[in-house]
């Protein structure tokens, strides 16, 4: 059976009908040819054109609908009282106590719920479920392991005009918070369009600051208050000290005032222990330590100026560009300069004289990072020019090991919290490495190229598995380290104490040695003369061809090394 569609419309509905007739031709336009351009006619015989037999491809691209995460909490409150009882009156809730103890249905509960729980501790007691029984054999397989490091993740600056992430301080509590300080701190280059936000991060929802922090001045500085979660410090460009309670908003609690703060941008803000956990303390290039408390930021409690000559002087003082404090040696702290000296302060001294103990000198330029071994505090860590030095505080001349000289600047360090002879460092650029001093000291471990622009930043978790490195471009890339790398290893403590206790006591005999050198040049009569060794005096053409050469042969080395490293 077939099926029509039939469709009417009437005549009139179609519109105007179309009348066709025949005309002659008739010219719209002429164009005659040109003479003068017939010398430039090329005859081509013959024509090659060529044909591809291809279907026609378009690329499209599509992006999903990003899904906005919202954080929200619960607050949960003592309940269950019958409403006649108020909870927070201590007589009511005693007496309520006592009534429902001596009910014949509770004493009935409790014994019957007993007889359960001794039950379940004895059978605790005698089966351990949390026993391991093949750690041996988790060791052997992670010792097989080669180190390695994977990006987790990577947040970017927000703004349109980016600046460098100067520092960086995680959650004390939780590993999902990172706060980022953000500024830049090239020489005339804040443009007027420049933000001076910086932000709280939640990794799990790293498109979107969970908090902006917005100061005065662009933070150079930031850190959590290890006691509460809650409060962060922060160091400004322009020299002021201002903290924020992150249940209040992003705008700073309390600020110092111009006057009694520090000139110069604050480097360095770290927290004491106290038992109000309100106080800290902050460091500057200008010169001076200052002692604050957050309830009353209106002028310092306590002064340090950083003249090493003792004499208390502004005008002579050092610089500082990094602070160092360790909780369990609560008087002392350290402070890295500019002019590469590491100055040891004691804090309860009687006298500001006496508050600058000693000196460490052994780098070409600002010392960047400072820090102190989490297993060993006599033992130190300094990044700065193109090394990374270990000192022990009982050798002052030199320090008792390093890094070899890198061909860019170090920016950065930490040592590991989990292995007491691994530490990390941070290159101008892009590069990171990890060294094992235990495993080898002449190359890193592990070096890994996180960006091209030079990293500015670095900060380890408490679990040392991961690990932050800001740039100078605002982005903090998150890596992942392998397990090898931040697993305690079997005898590593032994050993890494029997290695700096090594090179202590080396250090110390060299310094002896030349303590004794130098008295007998001191002792020795003005009109006797040392014996010099005759050397061949070079010619300054001389000079400059063996410059050249090593230079060269350094250049051909290097590229070298470049060369069987790239995959």
């Amino acid at each position: 059976m077939e099926i029509l569609h039939v469709y009417t419309r009437k005549r009139s509905e179609f519109g105007r009908p179309c009348s066709f007739s025949d005309r002659p031709a008739r010219v719209s336009v002429d164009i005659p040819p040109e003479p003068a351009m017939a010398a430039g006619f090329v005859l081509r015989n013959p024509v090659d054109s060529g044909v591809q037999h291809a279907s026609d491809m378009s690329e499209h691209e599509v992006n999903t609908d990003r899904v906005e995460v919202e954080s929200r909490g619960i607050n949960h409150v003592e309940g269950g009282w019958p409403r006649d009882i108020n909870p927070q009156e201590v007589e009511q809730t005693v007496r309520f106590r006592k009534k429902v103890e001596k009910d014949e249905n509770y004493i009935n509960a409790i014994v019957y719920l007993g007889t359960l729980m001794e039950h379940c501790i004895k059978q605790n007691n005698a089966i351990d479920i949390y026993e391991e029984y093949f750690r041996e054999e988790e060791t052997a397989e992670m010792e097989d392991e080669p180190p390695s490091a994977k990006t987790i993740n990577v947040i970017r600056d927000p703004n349109a005009t980016k600046r460098s992430a100067m520092h960086l301080s995680w959650h004390p509590d939780t590993c999902r918070k990172l706060a980022v300080a953000y500024s830049s701190l090239e020489f005339q280059q804040n443009l007027k369009d420049m933000s001076f936000d910086s932000y709280i991060w939640d990794l799990e929802n790293p498109n979107k600051p969970e908090l902006v922090l917005k100061p005065s001045s662009p933070l150079v500085t930031l850190e959590y208050n290890p006691k509460d979660s809650h409060v962060l410090v922060g160091g400004c460009y322009n020299g002021q000290m201002a903290y924020w309670d992150t249940r209040k908003g992003g705008l700073p609690v309390e600020v110092s005032t111009v006057e009694v703060s520090h000139r110069d941008p604050v480097y360095g803000a770290k927290w004491l222990q106290s038992k109000t956990s309100t106080e800290c303390f902050s460091a500057s290039t200008d010169g001076q330590v200052l002692w604050w408390d957050i309830r009353k930021l209106a002028e310092p409690t306590e002064t340090l100026v950083l003249d090493i000559t003792r004499k208390g002087l502004l005008e002579n003082a050092l610089g500082a560009v990094t602070l160092e404090f360790e909780p369990t040696m609560p008087t002392k702290f350290m402070v890295g300069t500019e002019q590469g000296i590491i100055i040891t302060c004691n804090r309860k001294a009687k006298t500001p004289l006496e508050k600058i103990t000693s000196t460490y000198s052994g780098h070409h330029g600002p010392v960047y990072a400072l820090a102190r071994n989490p297993f060993y505090p006599k033992i130190f860590l300094t990044v700065g020019d193109w090394t990374a030095r270990i000192w022990s505080e009982e050798t002052k001349e030199s320090s008792i090991m390093w890094t070899k000289y890198h061909l860019s600047y170090l920016t950065d360090g930490c040592w590991s919290t989990t292995r007491p002879a691994v530490f990390f460092t941070t290159r101008s650029d892009g590069t990171l490495d990890v060294w094992d001093f235990l495993f080898k000291q002449k190359d890193p471990s592990l070096s890994l190229k996180v960006c091209d622009k030079p990293l500015s930043s670095l900060r380890l978790q408490d679990s040392g598995c991961i690990v932050g490195c800001g740039s100078k471009l605002g982005t903090v890339t998150l890596l992942e380290i392998s397990a090898g790398l931040c697993t305690l290893q079997r005898n590593e403590k032994t050993l890494a104490a029997a290695m700096f206790e090594r090179e202590t006591r080396r250090e110390k005999i060299l310094e002896a040695r030349h303590r004794e050198m130098r008295l007998k040049e001191r002792s020795r009569p003005e009109g006797q003369e040392a014996e010099v060794e005759e050397r061949p005096v070079e010619s300054p053409q001389e000079v400059l061809d063996r410059v050249r050469r090593d230079f060269f042969e350094v250049i051909k080395a290097e590229r070298t090394r470049a060369e069987t490293q790239r995959p």
